[in-house]
Order: C-alpha cells, then sequence, then structure tokens
C-alpha cells in the first residue's frame, strides 16, 4: 500500500472516531434539553421500569440520587458543554476527513491539551474506560506527530 494510501486510513479512521464522538455529544445535549423542565430522576425511572431493570440495584439506585440533583440549570450548562466539545470533535472529524493539515495539529493540539486531566482522573479513580480513553488519545496524538514529520509539507 502506497504510502499517501496508508496515511489517509489512518486519518479515516481518526476522522471516524471524531464524528461519532461529535455525534454521540450532540445526542446527549439534546436530551438534556428534552429534560429541561421535567423531573429528570422520575423520567429515568419510567424508562428503568419500562426496560424491566432491578430498581433495588445498587447502581440504578446511584443514578437516581445523582440525577435527582439535576435541575434546568445544570441541564442546559451540560448542553451547552456537550455542544461546545461536539463541534470541537465535528472540527477536527472534518478536517481529518478531508486530510487538511491544518486539522492534524488542531487534534494534536486538542487532544494533548486534555491528556493531563485525563491521567489526573485516571490517579484519582483507575478504571478500565479511562485507561482505555488515555491509551487511544495518546495513540491517536503519536500517529499524527510522526506522520506529520514523516510526510513533507505539501504546497
Amino acid at each position: 500500500m502506497p504510502e499517501g494510501k496508508l496515511h489517509g486510513q489512518g486519518l479515516r479512521i481518526i476522522a471516524a472516531f471524531k464524528l461519532l464522538k461529535a455525534c454521540s455529544l450532540i445526542a446527549l445535549g439534546v436530551g438534556a434539553l428534552k429534560l429541561l423542565h421535567r423531573d429528570v430522576a422520575a423520567v429515568v425511572e419510567h424508562w428503568i421500569n419500562m426496560f424491566q431493570v432491578d430498581p433495588r440495584n445498587h447502581f440504578i439506585n446511584l443514578l437516581l440520587t445523582k440525577l435527582s440533583n439535576f435541575d434546568d440549570r445544570r441541564l442546559k450548562a451540560l448542553s451547552v458543554g456537550t455542544f461546545i466539545y461536539a463541534g470541537i470533535f465535528l472540527l477536527e472529524g472534518v478536517g481529518l476527513a478531508l486530510q487538511k493539515r491544518w486539522a492534524e495539529y488542531f487534534t494534536i493540539f486538542t487532544t494533548s491539551s486534555l491528556l493531563p486531566i485525563e491521567i489526573y482522573e485516571l490517579l484519582k479513580r483507575a478504571s478500565i474506560g479511562r485507561g482505555l480513553a488515555l491509551v487511544v488519545n495518546l495513540a491517536v496524538v503519536a500517529y499524527l506527530i510522526v506522520e506529520l514529520r514523516r510526510l513533507p509539507k505539501q504546497h
């Protein structure tokens, strides 16, 4: 496989990953907005009953406790934050899909800037998910740095 095609394939994989995260965050933001002016815990309890999940489950009780603290102000803040974050992922994903060099630099910057927070969170409370997220983001940054150094600037 020629060098350019391999580079393009790696960028497409990262772009797809970024676009998937953007779509997920947009869905989360829209979902949070739909919960405005509603009792969030009651809505979740309704879904728990619909899916016949054991309401005595420790994790379900923990979820309901956390959600009962969500008011309209918090839901709006959550929505704004997710839409901003989704916009960043969207910009990265589209730029990488179009194989734009600025998108590679932008993705390195944005992804690297969040690594200290991810490391802190992993040290504070280790989990497989947090560890996996850190490894994936480190791999993305490393791949893009190697590719930027390996491929000469295109005019």
